[in-house]
């Protein structure tokens, strides 16, 4: 249903009318796909530390791993760098057709923490989960977002 322009807020008109104009993405629709959510965890992250055949980043991957062994709607994923070195060990969590995050500051002793956010990010309708809804532990995390066109799936 399309709302008469006098009838909306001024700031939506000039959000809607700025996408228009600039060509800029709307935001995802928000989705009742309850399909897995896919976390995309770096294991070459060493925080800092030096080289060695676990470093935190495959410490972290190996913990979520078996947090999620039991439950099918979360799928760890192995990635080699996310290129985010400078924030300790870093992930993504993604779904199809809700916004997807690029998280730091995690590490495998923050391991329960992040699969209550991914279960949190797993129920939510777009994909965003308010900081007041993040376990403490994760309140410093989010270093970036990307719309939901960018991931597909797996």
């Amino acid at each position: 249903m399309t709302v008469h322009p006098a009838f909306r807020c001024r700031a939506q008109h000039r959000r809607e009318r700025a996408r228009t104009v600039m060509n800029i993405p709307a935001p995802p629709e928000p989705t009742d796909d309850t399909g897995p959510v896919h976390l995309h965890v770096c294991v070459t992250c060493r925080r800092g530390l030096p080289a060695s055949d676990s470093p935190p980043g495959r410490q972290l991957h190996d913990a979520m791993q078996a947090r999620a062994a039991d439950n099918p709607q979360v799928v760890v994923h192995e990635v080699s760098c996310l290129a985010a070195c400078n924030d300790g060990c870093t992930a993504v969590v993604a779904m199809p057709g809700k916004w997807g995050w690029l998280l730091a500051n995690l590490g495998p002793e923050k391991a329960d923490d992040l699969m209550t956010y991914v279960a949190a990010y797993g129920a939510s309708r777009s994909g965003t989960v308010m900081p007041s809804r993040r376990p403490a532990s994760l309140s410093d995390m989010v270093r970036g977002r990307f719309p939901a066109s960018l991931f597909s799936g797996a």
